[in-house]
């Protein structure tokens, strides 16, 4: 045993330094062997794959090793809920228990953070949209006095959905890099700086493989090199990783080079009126390429299928035309703004990436759109990261790390570690130190309504509503669609009493805040809320899910996804659509037992899960609570 290794053992024991400085600490079997595996993987540069049931206290079983390997370490987290919490939270507790001495630093990508020559701009022409925009503006220019690290998330006076946001950041695209006059006190290159000379960095998912996809063409450097790369919430990983392997063309990119180049001219070359005018036309191409595409709310597709009607290839066709006329009109006035300049590179990055998007033959790829409104999305995502992202593996001889609570399917890793690449790592199970037989009962309901009926909405809620009742609230329903979601909250609105809190109504924080405060609550919720949300004690002892969370298998990736396996002769059902389903199911059953003296029951209103054979995968992957289909059971149960 290493000296290194007795410093991990010594930390987690019972009058170790944990124990010692933290309070209520308590040493766990299952913290300790992840703590070890983690170890392990540092010294002897290796991967190790985790599921670390909640509750087992990874967050600490990962970050003491770390800390102690003295290796510069980066730990990536799916959100930046998680990853504000473990650096303003978690890794101080650490650092103080351990008297660690090194630098520790937080990074975000630059829509995070305030773009001091775009608060300039905007002051100076004046704001967008109605009076509270300008109020919002004013509150953060207040702010910006202030604040050192200008992340726009400490600006709490307003709404982190403020339509002020997006006018006040930079993308890679409008930075203007070292020519910026703000250069010297840009709050993102001070972030960067910071990461470089820390010993542990803590950022998100997302910014981890943009970096990862810009080194592929030799310039990613944002992430500095490390010895040791930890992510937390991994089973995020692989749909994340796609994004940033694929390439997308927005309404938004088009809009901001559109108004940018308006700026320039209204500010800098105001003799230059011939580029208002080519960006204002260009403007409208745009919205015009997007009535093409029909739909009113949120739609997705197959960009194949939609290249087969001529009027959307016309229509796009023109947009390409004018994004070559506007960078006409731009280069003849090259050279007097440095921010026009920027515009011209833009430009002539948004025509390669035209190009390739109107190019549908190439396979390996899934080509498809989404519009929401009036914007939209045009994007070509791989169907698999496994070689690129492998390929990061084999290259880096270095300690990696993946964990997450959901990270197996019936009991192997075979699909988690297919689709990143992941070979000969280490693989470790570590069940939830919770006593799931005692503390929770699952349900699946008898006399389940037909879920392809008209009245299966008021069917359902006329058999759930008494259960919730019963329980005062305290509930949450998560549901597998939109769909779903609005037309229960309705029914209990319309036929109980109940504080009915939908997703959507207001902010994330808000409605928890609200749903823990408020007696005889019930949050109606999708997506959203399945995962990363912690709700202890009394305030939550019932979780109902409206059905098996199947993706459907019309979504555009996941199809494209299903036609490549079937072509490699797999089989989609077994191969791809059962594993997600079952993650994600893993992730929503977790919201309830979230402690030790936590109590409760989940309701999953999906008969296929005791009469169709793969049932019995999902019932594999679940906590071991004692299981019933009477919801009389369930109402005795909740008493107690």
């Amino acid at each position: 045993m290493t000296k290194y290794d007795d410093k991990i053992l010594h930390a987690f024991s019972d009058d170790g330094l944990l124990s010692q400085n933290i309070n209520g600490f308590r040493p766990r079997k299952a913290q300790l062997e992840m703590a070890q595996a983690v170890g392990k993987a540092v010294k002897f540069a290796t991967p190790v794959v985790v599921e670390a049931g909640t509750g087992t206290g990874k967050t600490f079983a990962y970050l003491v090793p770390a800390l102690l390997s003295g290796k510069k370490t980066i730990v990536s987290t799916g959100s930046k809920n998680l990853q504000d919490q473990l650096f303003n939270r978690d890794l101080p507790t650490i650092q103080k228990a351990l008297k660690y001495k090194g630098k520790v630093a937080l990074l975000k990508g630059r829509a995070n953070y305030l773009c001091l020559e775009r608060l300039e701009q905007v002051t100076a022409m004046g704001v967008l949209g109605d009076k509270s925009v300008l109020a919002d503006l004013k509150k953060v220019s207040k702010w910006q006095n202030s604040t050192k690290t200008g992340d726009l998330s400490e600006c709490i006076t307003i709404a982190e959905d403020s339509p002020i946001l997006p006018q006040l950041v930079s993308t890679t695209e409008s930075c203007l890099g070292s020519d910026c006059p703000n250069f010297k006190d840009c709050y993102v290159v001070q972030a960067r700086r910071k990461a470089m000379d820390a010993d542990v960095v803590v950022v998100n998912h997302h910014l981890f493989c943009a970096d990862m996809a810009v080194k592929e063409t030799g310039f990613g450097e944002l992430i500095p090199e490390a010895e040791l790369v930890i992510f937390d919430e991994a089973h995020q990983l692989p749909d994340i990783a796609s994004q940033y392997f694929g390439q997308s063309l927005s309404s938004r990119q088009l809009f901001d080079i559109c108004k940018d180049t308006n700026i320039v001219y209204r500010t800098e070359l105001k003799d230059v009126a011939q580029l208002g005018k080519a960006s204002d036309h260009l403007m409208k191409v745009v919205q015009d390429f997007r009535l093409l595409m029909g739909g009113e709310g949120q739609i997705r597709g197959n960009l194949r299928d939609l290249f087969r009607d001529k009027k959307v290839v016309d229509g796009l066709v023109k947009v390409a035309e004018n994004i070559e006329f506007l960078s006409e009109v731009v280069k003849k006035s090259l050279g007097r703004s440095e921010t026009l300049d920027k515009i011209f590179e833009r430009l002539a990055e948004v025509k390669v990436r035209l190009k390739k998007l109107m190019d549908t033959t190439v396979t390996g790829y899934c080509y498809w759109y989404e519009a929401n409104g009036r914007s939209f999305g045009l994007h070509i995502t791989p169907l698999t990261v496994a070689d690129k992202f492998g390929e990061q593996l084999k290259n880096q001889q270095i300690g990696w790390v993946f964990t997450s609570a959901t990270l197996e399917v019936g009991g192997t890793f075979a699909h988690f570690c297919q689709r990143l690449g992941i070979e000969n790592a280490e693989q470790l199970v570590l069940q939830s130190p919770f006593d799931y037989q005692n503390q929770s009962l699952l349900c699946v309901p008898r006399y389940l309504p037909d879920t392809n009926k008209s009245h299966t909405l008021s069917a359902l809620g006329q058999l759930l509503k008494p259960v919730i009742e019963a329980n005062k609230g305290r509930c949450f329903l998560l549901c597998t669609s939109y769909y779903m979601m609005r037309g229960l909250a309705d029914f209990l609105r319309e036929h109980s009493s109940l504080n009915v809190l939908l997703q959507g109504e207001t902010g994330k924080s808000r409605l928890l805040e609200q749903f823990v405060k408020e007696e005889n609550s019930v949050l109606v919720a999708t997506q959203s809320f399945w995962e990363g949300i912690d709700v202890r004690g009394d305030d939550l002892s019932l979780v109902i899910i409206d059905k098996l969370p199947f993706t459907s298998p019309d979504e555009p990736l996941l199809k494209a996804r299903m036609e490549d396996c079937k072509l490699q002769g797999g089989d989609p059902f077994n191969d791809i659509q059962i594993p997600e389903a079952v993650i994600t199911l893993k992730q929503g059953v977790g919201r309830l037992i979230r402690d030790v003296t936590d109590r409760g029951v989940v309701i999953i209103c999906d008969s296929r899960l005791v009469m169709r054979n793969y049932g019995q995968t999902f019932l594999k992957s679940l906590p071991p609570s004692k299981r019933t289909r009477d919801l009389e059971s369930v109402i005795q149960f909740l008493k107690v």
